[in-house]
């Protein structure tokens, strides 16, 4: 089946979008100083306290996410699980930020934070529901 011009467009776009949460993730996990001297102690502290089962989901749901993307451009079947992993990475990690007994990231990170994360929520499932139905319709092997 030809693929259709929509595929490239999601797939690039996607992949852009992906690669700015890979880049956070990178800056953040390498204690880039240029990077992390835009936040403010708390939300420093708030990075330092991540338990490793919760550095963990984060790394599935970024690193999901681009593989995602990539597979999807490569028009792989895989695209799908790709981003259906990256997806319960963010849920986890989401999860953890909003009741990880503390409400460390609203109480450092703000209500912004909690929207831009309901964003990426939104935007991941849009990325599952079109690897799905390119896979349905036969564009994904």
């Amino acid at each position: 089946m030809k693929t259709p011009w929509h595929l490239w467009l999601v797939g690039i776009v996607a992949l852009i979008w992906n690669a700015g949460g890979a880049y956070d993730y990178i800056m953040t996990q390498t204690r880039n100083e240029a990077y992390l001297s835009m936040m403010t102690p708390e939300q420093l502290a708030y990075f330092d306290g991540f338990p490793t089962w919760a550095e963990a989901v984060w790394a599935i749901g970024v690193w999901g996410a681009v593989l995602g993307s990539i597979l999807l451009l490569l028009r792989s079947r895989f695209a799908l699980w790709a981003f259906t992993a990256s997806f319960a990475g963010m849920i986890a990690n989401l999860v953890y930020g909003l009741a990880g007994g503390n409400s460390a990231m609203t109480g450092s990170m703000g209500t912004i934070a909690v929207a831009f994360s309901v964003a990426i929520i939104v935007i991941a499932l849009l990325e599952i529901w079109y690897s799905s139905k390119m896979k349905g319709a036969g564009v994904l092997s």
